[in-house]
Parts: structure tokens; sequence; C-alpha cells
């Protein structure tokens, strides 16, 4: 009865593309690498039998890297800019902004060259994105921004800053490791530094990958990842690890001895790292009847414990926690909402959808949006376990009532009791 899972537990489907994805390099949204990333799992899918895969692409801001430095008083200081940063210099004096907490920003930054570190202290009741804390400095009146990183092992950090109104940010930003940043405050905190981003901002085209498997019904459980990754890495934990986790999963259903009742449709998005492009169209586009629920695979593989954000809808979390006890296998529930990833624009428009990342032995992000993030991290046993729950998941969301929507007014109501609404105003994320 259960014979998939064997399978499962000896497949190299989900490997293959993982090693396949990190091999191309530089996915950045709309490059040559993201463009042969939508291909190769577009194959991959019609490879496993799903039907009508196909890419659909669409227009984006293209961003490309060149160089990029601090000017201190003794010298340039090593650093790598944010993507969507604009091109440009910016002078000030060097100021600490800490954790980079809302607080932190209500000072005197006019004309500063703020540093704020990647992480939050412990004691601090929610996440607070790295987009913030810049929108909060540019706000504030500083002239450029230094993102430090709080994982130490000489890394600067990436990602990206913008937003959908003016793709690329207001101020110069770039990323420092560590231990640069450390340094960086302790020699010259209160001098004139100068931060200097070159980039090229081409038009680009980025794309969807679709395909559909199970019977051809008009409501349909969404299978989703990002193939797309920052340009300084493999991306192989964000998110060549979800789009491989995402087609053993097709393997399996196709596997399962017991039929699929509803259409599972595969949906593998670009340009996720630069604000969700491909998401947030595809969420503007879709029939509400059309969407049963939606699973998103990102930042799955980085532990062996799944963790599930249900965004409030409890059908989901039973439907999760239904599947761990079947299989005796540990998961983390998660009922709040969590605004950064491809399910998020459905969950704003009300759908039903679940992010599934994963629990890691460290805070923060870890070795993601670094060099470090690469294929030597991952272990292929992480890529199977995982792979079987989630297959237990979409087929139990599959075969389920229908599952009601929740309006935009309830889940705004979430974020403002979460503390998340003032973050999502100062990034212009806010979409109700």
């Amino acid at each position: 009865m259960h014979g998939w899972i064997g399978e499962t537990f000896t497949s190299d489907v989900g490997w293959s593309h993982l090693e396949r994805l990190a091999d191309i390099g530089d996915r950045m949204a709309g490059s040559p690498g993201e463009r042969e990333a939508l291909t190769a799992t577009r194959d991959a899918l019609a490879d496993l039998g799903a039907r009508d895969a196909h890419v659909e692409t669409f227009d984006v801001q293209g961003w490309v890297r060149g160089s990029s430095g601090i000017e201190t008083p003794s010298g340039e200081t090593e650093s790598i800019a944010l993507p969507r940063s604009p091109a440009g210099a910016a002078t000030g004096r060097l100021v600490d902004c800490g954790d980079g907490l809302p607080a932190d920003f209500e000072t005197d930054l006019d004309g500063a060259v703020v540093v704020a570190s990647s992480t939050v202290p412990d004691h601090y009741d929610r996440f607070v994105h790295r987009r913030e804390k810049y929108y909060r400095a540019a706000e504030a009146g500083a002239a450029a921004f230094v993102f430090r990183n709080d994982t130490p092992g000489c890394l600067a950090p990436t990602g990206s800053v913008g937003t959908d109104d003016t793709p690329l940010g207001p101020i110069p930003a770039v990323g420092v490791s560590r231990e640069v940043g450390t340094r960086l405050v302790r020699r010259h905190e209160g001098e004139r530094v100068t931060v200097r981003v070159d980039c090229e901002t081409p038009d680009a085209t980025s794309g969807v990958v679709r395909a559909d498997i199970g019977p051809d019904t008009d409501r349909a459980v969404h299978l989703t990842s990002h193939v797309d990754a920052h340009d300084i890495a493999e991306g192989a934990v964000d998110n060549a690890a979800g789009t491989a986790t995402v087609l053993e999963v097709v393997r399996a259903l196709l596997a399962r001895d017991a039929d699929l009742s509803r259409r599972v449709r595969i949906v593998c998005f670009g340009a996720e790292e630069v604000g969700l492009r491909g998401s947030k169209r595809e969420a503007e586009r879709i029939d509400p009847d059309a969407v049963q629920a939606l699973v998103n695979c990102d930042g799955v593989c980085r532990g062996r414990t799944l963790q599930w954000y249900t965004h409030g809808f409890q059908a989901l979390g039973d439907a999760v926690r239904d599947v761990a006890d079947r299989f005796g296998h540990p998961v983390s529930v998660r009922p709040s909402q969590h605004p950064h990833s491809d399910h998020w624009p459905f969950v704003a428009r009300g759908f039903p959808a679940l992010l599934v990342s994963s629990e890691g032995d460290d805070r923060g992000r870890g070795w993601g949006h670094t060099r470090a993030d690469t294929l030597d991290k991952l272990e292929r046993r992480t890529l199977r376990e995982g792979a079987i729950l989630v297959t237990g998941v979409v087929a139990a969301l599959a075969d389920a009532d229908r599952i009601d929507r929740r309006s935009p007014e309830g889940v705004a109501a979430d974020l403002e009791r979460e503390d998340l609404a003032a973050g999502m105003r100062a990034t212009g994320d806010w979409p109700f």
C-alpha cells in the first residue's frame, strides 16, 4: 500500500535535480542561469509524466552586479552590493544602528552611513526583515546602508532591496561579513566613510514553470517553489532544495497506489528573490475558485524537522498534524503569518496556503544568502524524508473537503496582532 514511501527513500529524482540547479551557479532573476533553471525544471517535470509542462515568461527589472566598496580613513573595506541597490556613491558619518530594530532608527541619521545587523535579539518578539531595516534607515535620512551579517565565517550577506513601485532602492546598499562589520564600527564609527555601488539595470525576462498531474478537475492543490537564487552562490538551500522537493513529490504522487481525487498544479516561480515577482503575478491572475490549497516549499532540507506556517487556517494545520502522526514523524506547526516567500501573495488574498520550511541548528538564515549556500550543506536523507511528508500533506489536501478562504481583513488583523504590519508598511509591502 505504501510502496511509494520505499521508492522515495531510494529515489534520486529530487537530488539529481538539486545537483542540476546548483551546478548552474548564478540563477539571479532575469539572468541566463535563471532561464536555464526554468527550462531544466520544465523538462524534468515532463520526463516524470506531468501534463502540459511549460514556461511562461514575463518582464522584470534586471540587476547585474558590478564592483562595490566602502572607503574608510584606513582604506577600502570589502563588501558586496545588495541586489536592486542603485548605482552611485554616498559619503557620511558611520552610525551603528545595532540590531536594526525600529527604535534603533529613532536618532539623528541625516546623511549617515547606517550599519545594521542581519539578526534580532532573542528577547525581541518578531523577525525584522532586511528590507524593513533598509527602508527605516532611508526614511530617517540615511545616505547609505550597510547590512552586517550576524553569522560568523567571513561571509558577506546578500538580499534585495527595492519595492514594486520603485524596483531600485533609494540609497546605495551593501552587505559585509560579521567580522568586517564589527571591525568597521570599532575603528570608524562617527568618521566619514563612502559607500560605492556599481551595477547595471537592464530590462530582463523571468518566467514561471507550470504543469499538472492527477484528474483534470476545476479545483486544484497548488504545489510551488522558486527556482531563482542570488548570484553569489549555488542557492542550494534557497531554493534549489525546494524545487528538488517538488519534483520528488510529483514522482511520489504519480507512483502512489491510490489515485488523487483532485488535480495538483505544479508552479515553480522565477524572480522570488526580487520582490516575489512571479508569484504576485500568478496570484493576481488566478481564479480564486480554482485553488483548493497551496503548499509552497522554500527553505526545506536545512534541517530534518519541517516547519509549517498555516496562516490561521486550522484545516491546514490539522492536515499536517494528521500526516505527521500517521508517519510518526516530528513537525513544527506555526499558525502565525509569514509574509515572505511565494505563498504570501496568495495568503494576502485569503487563499489557504502553507509555507514549508525547516528548523535549522542556528538562528536566522544560517548559510542562506551567502556564498556558503552550497550543496555540501545538504543531505539526501533529509530531502527524501521531507518529500514523504510533503507528499502526504498534498495528497491529504487533494482529498479533503473544500477549504474556505479567509477574508483579507482577517489576515490584516492577524498581521496587526503579530506586530508585522508596521514593518510591511515601512517596506511598501502592505497589500490591504
